[in-house]
């Protein structure tokens, strides 16, 4: 023997290479959602009212496939959707709408994580610093708030 270490064999990667991100987009200080900047967007309790309405309808045509990515998803909305009931539902959409000054995005942020103080939001949501003040962004988490107690049993 030479008195050489030996070599470590390298194996090579056994997992796929990653795609690079399509663009810019971040939801930072700065909102910047690329394509998707003005694209409607819906809370985790909207879109489990739209999907719970349209496998209702497909259930009666009976033209309903249920794959496991449904189910789960399904799974994961009547977890994390904060309102059930559709009335709640469609009025925080019409308190969340009366902002004009906020993007769809961050309506339906605040629709999905229902944060309790205007400094939660802000922090979740960074863009919303200057696009409100606490005192007006805390009375829309107060009226958000008020529909989700009505919906508590």
């Amino acid at each position: 023997m030479d008195g050489s270490k030996p070599k470590a064999h390298v194996h090579e990667p056994t997992s796929r290479t990653r795609e690079k991100p399509s663009g810019d987009e971040e939801a930072t200080a700065e909102l910047k959602l690329g394509e998707f900047q003005n694209v409607p967007t819906l809370s985790l309790s909207e879109a489990r009212l739209l999907i719970n309405a349209v496998l209702d309808n497909r259930r009666k045509l009976r033209k309903v496939n249920e794959t496991e990515t449904l189910i789960k998803t399904q799974d994961y909305l009547e977890v994390f959707a904060r309102f059930k009931q559709t009335e709640n539902i469609e009025a925080v959409e019409r308190v969340l709408g009366a902002k004009t000054e906020l993007e769809l995005f961050e309506k339906s942020q605040l629709g999905s994580l229902c944060c309790e103080t205007a400094e939660e939001a802000k922090t979740l949501i960074p863009s919303l610093a200057s696009k409100i003040s606490d005192d007006d962004l805390q009375d829309l988490l107060n009226d958000i708030t008020q529909f989700r107690n009505l919906a508590i049993d």
